[in-house]
């Protein structure tokens, strides 16, 4: 029996700008209901790479394909009708707006949900956020653990199959990151594809089954969570020490 190919993947996918190359032929496959971590240093290529796959960003060179099918060329906004939601670092709702009204805008235009069904689906996205009570707050009064989940919630109003996330835990405290990550094991749990970007390791390990370490725009590990942040090189070039500094908290582990 013929495997389906899988959700999204990437070929050889590179980025310059000018003679500043920021992603160098990266190979990312990712299957459908599957939770994929990214992690690296700043200037590693991560969010170029969110950009890249979002269709913000055109590649120079390489293939992306969705399910199969070679999506390289198409834009944003055909990506956004066709399964794909993200979700940023720091949100950036419709301050005037009630958290109701933002998720609406969110099912009718990138959802492509009209009247009596775009209020269910951002009625099912509040939910499912935890924003219940907070329907009639404009967004510009929510906290920010709350806006975060508000940003998450207009990426699911949109019922989308491939959620992207940068970097969401940013910023919040060590109390509110767990229920954060709750929030995206629920979306993981619904069968949504998740594909997260975080500087805040601990919220990933707890959510995401591979991951997947960058920098300098290439991949220098990939595996279970356990694998890439036991990898000398990774705790070498991520975590800012030295081979013989990760030999002797080995040993002293």
């Amino acid at each position: 029996m013929t495997q389906p190919p899988p959700l999204l993947q990437a070929e050889a996918l590179s980025k310059r700008y000018g003679r500043l190359s920021v992603l160098t032929g990266l190979d990312l496959r990712v299957e459908a209901g599957e939770a994929l971590g990214i992690i690296g240093p700043n200037g590693a290529g991560k969010s170029t790479l969110l950009g890249l796959l979002s269709g913000a960003v055109r590649p120079t060179s390489g293939v992306l394909r969705y399910e199969g099918a070679d999506i390289t060329a198409r834009p944003a906004q055909w990506r956004a009708r066709h399964g794909f939601a993200c979700s940023f670092q720091i949100p950036r709702p419709f301050g005037g707006m009630t958290v109701l009204e933002n998720l609406l805008v969110a099912a009718t235009f990138a959802g492509n949900q009209r009247g009596r069904s775009a209020r269910e689906q951002a009625l099912e996205a509040m939910l499912r956020s935890g924003l219940g009570a907070f329907a009639n707050t404009p967004a510009g009064q929510l906290r920010l653990l709350d806006r975060k989940r508000l940003e998450v919630a207009r990426g699911l109003a949109a019922a989308p199959r491939l959620l992207l996330l940068d970097e969401i835990a940013g910023g919040l405290t060590e109390a509110e990151v767990p229920e954060l990550v709750e929030l995206v094991r629920g979306v993981v749990a619904s069968g949504v594809t998740v594909l997260w970007i975080e500087h805040v390791v601990h919220a990933l390990t707890a959510v995401v089954s591979r991951l997947m370490c960058l920098t300098y725009g290439e991949v220098i590990a990939e595996g279970s969570p356990q694998e890439v942040l036991d990898s000398p090189r990774v705790r070498s070039v991520y975590l800012g020490l030295d081979p013989e500094e990760t030999v002797e908290m080995d040993r002293h582990a």
